[in-house]
C-alpha cells in the first residue's frame, strides 16, 4: 500500500505491468484452421496419387505464417502424421502387436521433422522466411534428419517440372522458398497452371525396350519368413513366362530370392540356363554383424551383388543400438550396373526419403530400378505412396523406371 499527501492509503500500481491475456477463441479458430489445414494438405498430397504431389507446395505457407512457434511445430506434426497415417496399421501387421505399438512408432517417427520444423520456424518477415524454409527442407533431405524425411515437398518437382532434371530441382526449391513469402498466392495460382498441364500431358515412365518388372503377391505370416522352395519355383515360373513374352531383362520385388544360400544360387543360375534374359532380384545376405539388404543380378552365367541397401527401415529393419540388425550403407555405391546399364537402384524405404535418388542420379545412370516389399502394409497408401514418388523421381530426370513390388 502507499499513501497520498492526505496521509489515505491507495493501492499500490506497479508501472508497466499487465495482467497477461489468454488466448481469445478467434485466436483458437486461427490456430486450429492452420493445423487442420496442414493435415488437410498432407493427407492429399499423400495420397498416392503422383499427380496431387503438389499439393504439398501449401505446406510450406501454413508453416512460415503460423502465428507462433508452437503452432507451426503443430502444423509440421499434423502434416507429417497425415501423410505418414498408414504406419500404425503397418507396424500393427510387421510386428503382430495391437495398435498401440504402431501409434508409438508414427509418433516417434514425426519427432526430427517436428524438431527441425519448429526450431527453424521464425516470425521475422523478409527473406527470413523463405531461407529458413529452404534450410528445412535441405535437412530433412541428407541424413542425419533425412533419415526420417519422409513427404518432403520437394518430391513434387517431377509433376511440376518434369524433364528438367536438376535445374527442375532448383525451380522446385525457389517455389517452395516463394510460397513463404506475401506473394504466395500468386505462387499458388502458378503453381495450379503447372498442375493442370502436368495433368493434361502427362505420360508415365515406362521401362526401357526389353525390361519389365514382374509383381508378385507372397503373403509373409512374419517378418523373419523368407522364401521357401515353392516361392522360389513359382517366381520362376514367372520369369520363365516373361522370357517367352521376349523380355531380356527382369526385375523382381525386395527379397524375392530370400536368404542368399550357395544353394539358392545354383538353384537360379541351372533355372536361367536355357533362357537369353538376366535376372535382377532382392535378397538378403547374412554375416556374423546382421544383413545386408540386397539386389543381386542372375542369368545362366552366374550371379554377383550389384547393390547393397543404403538405407533400410530404421527400428524395424536397421538398428544401430543393437547387433543383428540390417546394416545401413548410407554412404555406399548409390548405383549398379544390371545387364551392362547403369542403373538407379531404390529398394523399399529409400524411395520415402530424397537423398538416396539424389545421390545416385548425380551419376546419371540410364534407368531407375525401383522395388519393394509391401507384403505388411496390409490396406493402407504405403506402396502407392512409394510408387507414387518413383514416377515423380523418373519424370523429373526423364529417365526410364523399372518397379516390381511383393504385395
Amino acid at each position: 500500500m502507499t499513501h497520498d499527501i492526505s496521509g489515505r492509503s491507495r493501492p499500490m500500481v506497479f508501472s508497466g505491468w499487465r495482467r497477461p491475456s489468454l488466448p481469445s477463441f478467434r485466436d483458437g479458430l486461427v490456430c486450429l484452421s492452420f493445423i487442420a489445414g496442414s493435415a488437410v494438405v498432407g493427407a492429399i498430397a499423400w495420397s498416392g496419387e503422383v499427380l496431387a504431389l503438389p499439393a504439398a507446395v501449401l505446406f510450406p505457407t501454413l508453416w512460415a505464417f503460423a502465428p507462433n512457434r508452437l503452432v507451426a511445430g503443430l502444423v509440421a506434426l499434423a502434416y507429417f502424421l497425415a501423410a505418414s497415417r498408414g504406419l500404425p496399421v503397418g507396424v500393427s501387421i510387421f510386428y503382430a502387436s495391437d495398435m498401440w505399438v504402431g501409434l508409438g512408432l508414427w509418433l516417434t517417427a514425426s519427432v526430427l521433422f517436428v524438431l527441425v520444423h519448429s526450431l527453424i520456424w521464425t516470425s521475422k518477415s523478409g527473406w527470413h522466411k523463405p531461407l529458413r524454409y529452404a534450410l528445412a527442407w535441405i535437412l530433412m533431405s541428407v541424413p542425419p534428419f533425412g533419415i526420417t524425411g519422409w513427404a518432403n515437398p520437394i518430391t513434387a518437382a517431377g509433376v511440376l517440372f518434369p524433364g528438367l532434371g536438376w535445374f527442375g530441382l532448383i525451380a522446385m526449391a525457389h517455389t517452395l522458398s516463394a510460397m513463404t513469402t506475401r506473394v504466395w498466392q500468386i505462387v499458388a495460382l502458378i503453381v495450379g497452371a503447372f498442375v493442370a498441364l502436368s495433368a493434361k500431358g502427362w505420360s508415365e515412365p515406362h521401362p526401357p525396350e526389353g525390361w519389365i518388372g514382374i509383381d508378385t503377391h507372397f503373403n509373409y505370416a512374419s517378418p523373419g519368413q523368407h522364401a521357401d522352395y515353392a516361392q522360389h519355383l513359382a517366381t520362376l515360373a514367372l520369369v520363365q513366362d516373361a522370357a517367352k513374352a521376349g523380355v531380356k531383362n527382369i526385375v523382381l520385388p525386395e527379397s524375392a530370392f530370400g536368404i542368399w544360400t550357395p544353394t539358392t544360387d545354383h538353384l537360379w543360375v541351372r533355372a536361367l540356363q536355357d533362357l537369353d534374359v538376366t535376372v535382377n532380384g532382392g535378397a538378403i545376405l547374412i554375416s556374423a554383424e546382421g544383413y545386408d539388404n540386397v539386389m543381386i543380378e542372375v542369368s545362366g552365367k552366374g550371379a554377383e551383388i550389384l547393390y547393397r541397401e543404403r538405407m533400410p527401415v530404421p527400428v524395424s529393419m536397421w538398428q544401430p543400438w543393437a547387433s543383428g540388425g540390417a546394416t545401413a550403407h548410407v554412404y555406399g555405391k548409390p548405383t549398379g550396373r544390371f545387364a551392362g546399364t547403369l542403373i538407379a537402384p531404390l529398394i523399399c524405404y529409400e524411395l520415402l526419403i530424397v537423398w538416396p535418388i539424389l545421390q545416385s542420379m548425380l551419376y546419371e545412370p540410364s534407368v531407375i530400378v525401383a522395388t519393394g516389399n509391401g507384403w505388411w502394409t496390409g490396406d493402407t497408401n504405403i506402396v502407392a505412396i512409394q510408387k507414387a514418388a518413383a514416377r515423380a523421381w523418373a519424370s523429373l530426370f526423364g529417365v526410364p523406371l523399372v518397379i516390381a513390388f511383393n504385395t
